[in-house]
């Protein structure tokens, strides 16, 4: 996947501009900071079978939640979007957001939270959103902690975590309810040894 730089025009941050295939058609998506528009298509993600199960959504959420929680990030939060162009039609397919502790004493760490639509996984759109948010971790913000949880079967994540330089610290036990079980989360973390040393 090749990435070309672009300055954004409603943000004016650079925005990362790549293609993936689809059923063998190149489809261009940028990577870019997420709108109040986008609100409807995250909250539509947040519901779909093959996302909800591994983000902690809930079939009845409403878009009204999702409006207040992208018109409420504070400074300590930042939120960026995956958005595929397919023949002059935008949508959003993927979301990664990061949340700064917001105490003094937890200014150097945060956590991580990243979704793609069910139809778009695997197809490089993840890997791409982590290390956007992981360059901005490091290089803007100068955190040296990234933390996230994931459920111990999903294994596909785990592996993407790990290839992005995130290590198991330790296991949750029954963290959470999916499908009527209570599962168990990994907790895993990735640290910015360019500021702390080995």
């Amino acid at each position: 996947m090749d990435f070309l730089l672009t300055r954004a025009k409603d943000c004016g941050i650079i925005t990362k501009i790549a293609n993936i295939s689809l059923g063998g058609i190149k489809v261009d998506f940028i990577i870019r900071p997420v709108r109040i528009e986008d609100a409807e298509a995250i909250n539509e993600m947040r519901r779909m079978d093959g996302v909800k199960e591994n983000i902690l959504g809930v079939s009845s959420e409403r878009i009204s939640g999702t409006e207040y929680f992208i018109n409420n990030l504070t400074p300590n939060d930042h939120m960026l979007v995956a958005e595929v162009d397919e023949e002059g039609v935008k949508m959003v397919v993927g979301a990664v957001s990061l949340h700064v502790g917001g105490t003094p004493r937890m200014r150097h760490a945060a956590n991580i939270g990243i979704m793609v639509h069910r139809d778009y996984q695997g197809k490089g759109i993840g890997t791409a959103l982590l290390k956007e948010i992981i360059d901005l971790a490091d290089n803007w913000l100068m955190l040296i902690r990234l933390e996230l949880s994931v459920f111990v079967d999903n294994e596909r994540a785990i592996k993407l975590y790990e290839s992005l330089g995130f290590k198991i610290e330790g296991r949750k036990r029954f963290a959470s309810i999916r499908r009527g079980k209570y599962e168990d989360e990994y907790l895993m973390a990735r640290y910015n040894y360019n500021l702390i040393g080995n």
